[in-house]
C-alpha cells in the first residue's frame, strides 16, 4: 500500500448463484497512474468496476483517499463498453452532449455557449471536428473519443474504462492510448482500464492486474 492511494479495496468477495466472482480480492491504484485489469471473460472485471462505481453489493471495503491519505469521496469518469447506437438515429454528438450536460431539452437547438462548451470537451480529445456527426456513424475509434470527452466533464479524480480498445483497429489503438497518457499527465489523473489487449500494456500501464 504505497503512498499517495487514491482508490484502495481489500478483501472484496462477491457471489452469484452457482459462481463465486471474486473471492478476497485486493487492489490499490495510486494518484497519476495506469493500472490494466485483465483475465478470461467471466473472470469478475466488470463485477469489480461496478463495485467500485457503486453500482454493485459486495463484501470487503473500498476506499477512496485525497493526497494527504485522508478518506474522501472522489469524482469518477466512466466510458463503458461499446454502448450501441443506430446509424439510422439522427442524435448528433451535440445533441448527445446536450442530454448529459445541459439543463435544455436536447429537441431545443442548442445556444453558441452550449456549442462553445462542447467543443471545449471535445478539444481534450482531439475531437472537434466531430460535434456535427452522428452518433452512430462514428468509428470506434470516434465513439470512445466522444465518450471520452463526456467521462471528463466535469473533470474527474479517477477514470475507469471497460475494454476502450474493442471495437477499435490496430492503428487506432495506439492513438487512443496516447490520447489517454497525455490526458493522464495534463490533468493529473489515475487511470484504470479493462482490456484483452496485451500488445500496449508494457508501453503505457503502470501496473497489471490478472483475475483469474
Amino acid at each position: 500500500m504505497a503512498e499517495n492511494v487514491l482508490l484502495r479495496m481489500e478483501g472484496i468477495c462477491k457471489s452469484f448463484p452457482g459462481v463465486k466472482a471474486l473471492d478476497n480480492a485486493q487492489l490499490s491504484v495510486r494518484a497519476g497512474t495506469v493500472h490494466a485489469l485483465m483475465g478470461e471473460n467471466g473472470a469478475g472485471k466488470s463485477t469489480l468496476i461496478r463495485a467500485i462505481l457503486g453500482q454493485r453489493e459486495y463484501e470487503g471495503k473500498i476506499t477512496f483517499h485525497s493526497a494527504d491519505g485522508k478518506q474522501t469521496r472522489l469524482r469518477i469518469g466512466y466510458v463503458p463498453q461499446s454502448p450501441a447506437f443506430d446509424p439510422a438515429d439522427p442524435i448528433s454528438v451535440l445533441d448527445l452532449f446536450t442530454c448529459c450536460i445541459a439543463k435544455r431539452p436536447a429537441f431545443l437547438r442548442p445556444g453558441k455557449a452550449l456549442r462553445e462548451k462542447v467543443l471545449e470537451c471535445l478539444s481534450r480529445v482531439h475531437g472537434e471536428s466531430l460535434i456535427d456527426k452522428r452518433v452512430g456513424t462514428l468509428s470506434g475509434g470516434e465513439l470512445q473519443r466522444v465518450l471520452l470527452a463526456l467521462a471528463l466533464e466535469p473533470m474527474p479524480n479517477m477514470l475507469i474504462l471497460d475494454e476502450p480498445l474493442s471495437g477499435v483497429d490496430v492503428e487506432g489503438m495506439e492513438l487512443l492510448m496516447d490520447m489517454l497518457d497525455e490526458i493522464r499527465k495534463t490533468y493529473d489523473l489515475s487511470i484504470l482500464m479493462t482490456t484483452h489487449d496485451f500488445s500496449l500494456l508494457e508501453r503505457y500501464a503502470d501496473r497489471v492486474v490478472l483475475l483469474r
